[in-house]
């Protein structure tokens, strides 16, 4: 039986973001994560591209947006939570079914992707450390993930 996860805590420069998982929505997308924070995949990482009234983006172990982890993309698993201020979900291509490790976090309404990215989250704490990130596709010194760890 595959572990229940809960909490994803993402160490930043700043502080420690809490994430809480929803495993209700999307349950592939939740272990994804988990899977690859609790590897060490997201240690280091930077947010490659940081949209201010929009999201913030990271995952890509390569800090190019255009790669992700050796592990196979993942279905969609939509669902009609909406995209609002501290959702997290997932980055994909064109192709809906091409999420694999990098993910968002929404600063603001962003309604316009419901239905079409698997949310997997939403920040309980910590949201003003995201807001601090330097801006920027991709910023001039991008803020990234110290630590990455599920529970």
């Amino acid at each position: 039986m595959a572990d229940t996860f809960n909490t994803l805590v993402l160490t930043l420069d700043g502080g420690d973001v809490t994430i809480k998982l929803r495993p209700d929505l999307a349950p592939e997308h939740v272990n994804r994560i988990a899977e690859l924070a609790n590897d060490g995949f997201y240690d280091g990482v930077v947010f490659h591209r940081v949209i201010p009234g929009f999201m913030a983006q990271g995952g890509d172990p390569t800090g190019t947006g255009m790669h992700g982890s050796d592990k196979p993309n993942l279905k969609q698993e939509f669902s009609k939570q909406p995209h609002v201020r501290g959702v997290c979900s997932m980055a994909r291509t064109n192709d809906p079914n091409s999420a694999n490790s990098q993910f968002f976090i929404c600063f603001d309404d962003a309604r316009f992707l419901d239905g079409q990215y698997t949310v997997w989250g939403e920040v309980t704490d910590g949201m003003d450390l995201i807001d601090a990130l330097p801006k920027g596709e991709p910023p001039r010194e991008p803020g990234k993930i110290v630590k990455a760890r599920a529970s």
